[in-house]
C-alpha cells in the first residue's frame, strides 16, 4: 500500500495554540501601577450597564406572591400618604392665621361641563312653566296624589315584596297584580277610578330592572332602569317599619331643564302636606345622572346633633327615556331618549 502524507491545517495549528496552558508568572504591583488591565476595564463597562431593572409586581410568575408583594405595596404607600397627611397637618397648625388655603381636589362633579339647559329657579320662565305644567295641581293643592303599584306578568316573590314595601313608603298607594292586562287596557281603568299615577315595576331573572312612571290622565311618562335594591330585611341596623305618616321630601341636584321636570315628578308622588310628626324623610339625590332613593326616620339629639335611622328600601334609577303622554311603546312622542355612545362619551357632561 502506497502511504501518503496528509498536510496538517493552520486551523488544528491554532486549536492547539489556544489549548495551550496559561502563564501563571506573578507580577509585581508595582510595576501595574498606572496600568489598566483589559480584565479591569470590562468590570467598569459591566458595572455601568448592569443596573437591576425597576422592580414590577405583574412580573412575578407566582399568583400568591404577586398578590403578597402587591398588598405590601399598597400598605407602603397608605403609610407614606398618612406621614405626608400628618406633616402637612403640623406645618399648618404651626403657621395658624398665615397657612396657605385648604386644596380643593378634583373631582367629576366640580369640573362639570356648563349645560345650556341649566335652570335658575328665579327664572320667570321657569316660574311660568311650573304654574302651567301636568304637576301644578298638586304643588297647589287642588288633587291628591293616588298610586297604582303593578308588576309585569308571573312576578316573583322578591319584585312582590317590593312592591309591597314602595307601598308603605309613598302614601296612598295600592298594589294590584297584572293578570296579563296589557298597560293600554289598565290606563284607562287607572283614569277611571281617579288613579293619579301608574307604577309598573319589570323584573329580570327575578330581580327588578324596570320601572315605569307614568302621570295620569295626560302624561308624562319616564322610564327608568332599577339597579341595587335592597329590601328592609337585607339592610343592616334598619329601624322599625315606617308609620302612616305623609313623610317629607328632599329633591337634591336637579339642576337642568329635565332634571328638574324629573324631580317635579317624583315629588307629585307625595301630598304637598308632610305631617313633622311622624319625622320620616323620602331623598331622590342625583348624581352623576343616578337617582338614588333613601328613606329615613329621624330625630333631634340637642340643637346641633341629630340621629338617623334607615327604613327602606333602597334603590338606584337610572333614566332611559321621557315620553309625552301616556305609556305607548310604538306610536308615543319622546322628548328624550339615552343614547349612551354619544351622552356618555365625555363623563363631565350630565342630563340632570
Amino acid at each position: 500500500m502506497d502511504i501518503q502524507e496528509v498536510p496538517v491545517s493552520q486551523n488544528n495549528t491554532s486549536k492547539k495554540k489556544k489549548n495551550k496552558k496559561p502563564n501563571n508568572k506573578r507580577v509585581s504591583p508595582a510595576a501595574n501601577e498606572g496600568v489598566e488591565t483589559k480584565e479591569d476595564v470590562k468590570m467598569e463597562k459591566s458595572e455601568e450597564t448592569a443596573f437591576p431593572p425597576a422592580f414590577s409586581a405583574s412580573e412575578i410568575k407566582n399568583k400568591q406572591r404577586r398578590h403578597f408583594m402587591f398588598m405590601k405595596y399598597k400598605q407602603e404607600k397608605s403609610k407614606l400618604k398618612l406621614m405626608l397627611k400628618k406633616k402637612k397637618k403640623k406645618e399648618r397648625a404651626a403657621l395658624g392665621d398665615k397657612a396657605p388655603p385648604k386644596e380643593i381636589p378634583k373631582t367629576i362633579e366640580n369640573q362639570r361641563v356648563y349645560d345650556e339647559t341649566t335652570v335658575d329657579p328665579e327664572d320667570e320662565e321657569i316660574a311660568f312653566d311650573e304654574a302651567t305644567d301636568e304637576f301644578s295641581a298638586y304643588f297647589n293643592g287642588l288633587t291628591n296624589p293616588k298610586v297604582l303599584i303593578t308588576t309585569s306578568d308571573r312576578p316573583r316573590g322578591r319584585t312582590v315584596r317590593f312592591c309591597e314595601q314602595l307601598a308603605t313608603v309613598v302614601p296612598d298607594a295600592h298594589v294590584y297584580y297584572r293578570r296579563g292586562l296589557a298597560l293600554k287596557k289598565v290606563i284607562p281603568q287607572c283614569v277611571a277610578r281617579n288613579f293619579t299615577y301608574l307604577m309598573v315595576i319589570n323584573e329580570d331573572r327575578k330581580v327588578p330592572n324596570g320601572l315605569v312612571l307614568c302621570h295620569l290622565p295626560d302624561g308624562p311618562t319616564a322610564h327608568f332602569k332599577i339597579s341595587s335594591v335592597r329590601l328592609r330585611k337585607e339592610m343592616k341596623r334598619r329601624g322599625k317599619d315606617p308609620t302612616l305618616h305623609s313623610p317629607e321630601v328632599i329633591l337634591n341636584n336637579f339642576t337642568t331643564r329635565l332634571g328638574h321636570s324629573i324631580g317635579r315628578m317624583f315629588a307629585a308622588l307625595f301630598p304637598q302636606d308632610p305631617q313633622f310628626v311622624g319625622r320620616q324623610v323620602a331623598t331622590f339625590h342625583n348624581q352623576r345622572d343616578f337617582v338614588f332613593f333613601r328613606f329615613h326616620r329621624y330625630i333631634f339629639k340637642n340643637e346641633k346633633k341629630v340621629g338617623i335611622q334607615e327604613l327602606g328600601p333602597r334603590f338606584t334609577l337610572k333614566l332611559r327615556s321621557l315620553q309625552k303622554g301616556t305609556f305607548d311603546s310604538k306610536f308615543g312622542e319622546y322628548e328624550w331618549v339615552l343614547k349612551r355612545h354619544e351622552m356618555d362619551a365625555c363623563r363631565r357632561k350630565f342630563q340632570l
